[in-house]
């Protein structure tokens, strides 16, 4: 059965609560190669990534690995945050967080553990990427939000997080480094995060 690129699905005219979302979302099967999050009061589902993410992916955890505070653990594995206060659940592309935080039988981890997330921004996604996850990762204490646009090959590191979002934020091109600020304090070099050409790719 062929899917939208990106469906919320409806709950009627009056809104559930957060944590009903959250059981429906228990009870959602999503289909392979799909990933879903609560945003804005609705579950929403996208497609995963195009495959050349991953590679880009695999060079942001290798780069960051030796800077992660002490005990904190960084991935790109499937995994789901949530933050009661705000109302939302995510599924960020790379988390970083103390290792305590995933010692957990529960699918939902503790979101304000969380050192560091990234996106990587598809047609599907964008919207949220650069909006309500800007706004909601600042609010919730996240310190570093990365947010990989992958249509405009721009690097935007996001940091200290107030009540209203992020009040630092730093961009680059791709093919550039960008600062990443405490807890990492590093530089992270964005060389080879633009699509591979079909020659390349082939």
């Amino acid at each position: 059965m062929p899917l939208m690129q990106e469906r919320p699905i409806e709950h009627g005219t009056t809104s559930p609560s957060f944590t009903g979302l959250l059981n429906v979302l228990d009870e959602l099967h999503v289909p392979d190669g799909f990933s879903a999050e609560i945003i804005k009061g609705s579950i929403v589902v996208s497609p995963w990534s195009k495959p050349y993410y991953l590679d880009v992916m695999d060079s942001i955890c290798d780069q960051l690995r030796d800077h992660l505070p002490e005990g904190h653990r960084i991935s790109q594995a499937p995994a789901l945050y949530t933050f009661p206060g705000i109302e939302r659940a995510y599924g960020p592309d790379i988390h970083a967080a103390h290792r305590n935080v995933r010692r957990s039988t529960s699918r939902h981890l503790d979101g304000e553990g969380l050192s560091f997330v990234a996106g990587l921004t598809s047609p599907a996604t964008r919207e949220n990427d650069r909006g309500d996850k800007v706004e909601q990762y600042g609010k919730a204490g996240v310190p570093v939000y990365l947010l990989l646009d992958m249509q405009e090959g721009l690097a935007t590191v996001h940091s200290s997080p107030t009540d209203r979002g992020y009040a630092v934020t730093v961009t680059a091109a791709f093919g550039e480094k960008v600062p990443v600020p405490g807890p990492f304090d590093c530089e992270l070099d964005t060389s080879g995060f633009d699509a591979p050409d079909e020659g390349e790719a082939a």
